[in-house]
């Protein structure tokens, strides 16, 4: 059983990124429209503010570093694959380096949003880690319905864009906009936010090791079984997966989560749009992707979180 479709800059880098590999992976950072942005679909960035956290979501890391015989595999891989698909690599806490492997450009964040987009509720709630069946259904389910109900919840769809994106630039991610129109009516607005997988990393880096959201990241380790696919395929994996469509029909597939490797943990974004630009195929190729990361798991940059996060 596979899941249904959803219905739903220039900028100096802080972190160092490694490319490597046959084929030199793409970070999007330049100035103009992003790569899957149409013609006609305005970006709508929307003002943020800065919020201050405790120093408690402070943390350290060991990374390692990547061997070359790890990188040609993965250019091989990709190959094999077809289409295209990149990996990022993060160890958690780490503010020097990520890796990068594969090639692509960006894409709709389809339903990954709905990991900040629950952090955001837990906030307005005051931090409360009281979950409800909402944000329950949102992330384990990836329920459509639900997340809206939850973005209804934040206000007008301004203030909840803006909200949703507090909660990425309180966590690293500093260029990011959250999309609060529906550019695409069949679609969530927040759906259709371009985010990048560098951009993944640093919000997942930083809000793991924040007490916070311990208990969104709980979920993230609680999918339903029909979406444990790709980084679901690992032990111990929190996760959270989105797809969707293009205007063309074809699809993007993609994953970001921590999972856990003999030296730490490792934050980890994926995306494919598979030659076929099927979803089935989308599926499969990110299951790949995961088997070769466990293969390879003691080579993965790994990190941390200090013991008072309680991790």
């Amino acid at each position: 059983m596979r899941p249904a479709p959803e219905p739903t800059r220039t900028r100096p880098l802080r972190r160092h990124l490694r490319r490597i590999g046959g084929a030199v992976a793409v970070t999007v950072l330049a100035v103009g429209i992003p790569a899957c942005q149409r013609p006609g679909e305005p970006a709508t960035p929307v003002g943020s503010t800065r919020l201050s956290v405790p120093d408690t979501h402070a943390a350290i890391s060991a990374p390692s570093t990547p061997s070359a015989s790890w990188a040609s595999g993965f250019s091989a891989l990709q190959a094999k694959l077809g289409g295209r698909v990149q990996v990022a690599l993060e160890g958690i806490g780490s503010s020097e380096d990520q890796v990068l492997l594969g090639r692509w450009a960006d894409g709709p964040a389809w339903s990954t949003i709905k990991v900040p987009l629950v952090i955001a509720a837990l906030r307005q709630q005051g931090n409360s880690a009281d979950i409800t069946t909402e944000m329950t259904a949102a992330v384990t389910e990836s329920d459509n319905a639900a997340a809206e109900s939850i973005w209804a919840s934040l206000g007008d769809p301004v203030t909840a864009a803006r909200k949703v994106q507090d909660v990425l630039r309180n966590y690293g991610d500093q260029h990011t906009d959250v999309q609060s129109t529906k550019i695409r009516p069949e679609f969530t607005a927040f759906g259709q936010t371009l985010w990048s997988l560098n951009e993944q990393l640093r919000f997942l880096s930083e809000a793991y090791c924040d007490p916070a959201n311990k208990a969104v990241f709980a979920l993230m380790g609680e999918i339903e079984n029909a979406q444990k696919w790709g980084l679901g395929k690992l032990p111990g994996a929190q996760f959270k997966g989105g797809w969707g469509p293009d205007p063309a029909g074809h699809y993007l597939v993609r994953q970001i989560g921590v999972i856990v490797t003999p030296n730490g943990s490792t934050a980890v974004a994926v995306a494919t749009d598979p030659p076929s630009g099927t979803l089935d195929d989308g599926i499969q190729a990110l299951n790949t992707v995961a088997q070769w990361l466990g293969d390879h798991e003691a080579d993965l940059p790994a990190g941390t979180c200090l013991d008072v996060t309680g991790r």
